[in-house]
């Protein structure tokens, strides 16, 4: 991890917070209770991870159209194209209850690993983009999994 950037590194350990504290909420339900009365329900077991999980999708989506740009011709078409894919996922595939819709953004994260190693292979992302990107998967992945299995 020493090559990835330690601002990109520090805020997408950031990013994996919402994840963790929504497994954390459904692992300790006294936690859970506290996170409902103080800050409301969507913050607390899979509900924010699931509008979170949605959120950062679609903001991958603009970071791969990002990574489009460098692209030229057809190539960069295909660019474009691909990286609309983790948004329309999220908005077509996490509206059928809290287990399906985890299970979707679990199949989303998975998927949009491969649209980075495609992009990264193709040139286009960070040499260290992938050594980053496995890390968050892994853990935004993980935290999913509780949501949606424990």
């Amino acid at each position: 991890m020493q090559d990835v950037p330690r601002s990109a590194l520090i805020l997408g350990l950031a990013g994996v917070l919402p994840f963790s504290w929504g497994a954390l909420t459904v692992l300790v339900p006294d936690l859970a209770d506290w996170t409902i009365r103080t800050i409301g329900s969507r913050f607390a077991g899979p509900y924010v991870q699931l509008f979170y999980g949605a959120v950062i999708l679609a903001f991958m989506s603009g970071v791969l159209w990002g990574f489009a740009t460098k692209a030229e011709g057809p190539g960069a078409a295909t660019g474009y194209a691909l990286s609309t894919v983790p948004a329309l996922w999220a908005f077509f595939m996490t509206g059928g209850g809290p287990t399906s819709a985890g299970i979707a953004l679990i199949a989303g994260f998975l998927a949009l690993l491969l649209l980075d190693w495609q992009f990264w292979r193709w040139g286009l992302a960070p040499a260290w983009w992938m050594k980053l990107r496995v890390l968050l998967t892994g853990l935004v992945v993980l935290c999913l999994a509780i949501g949606v299995f424990a």
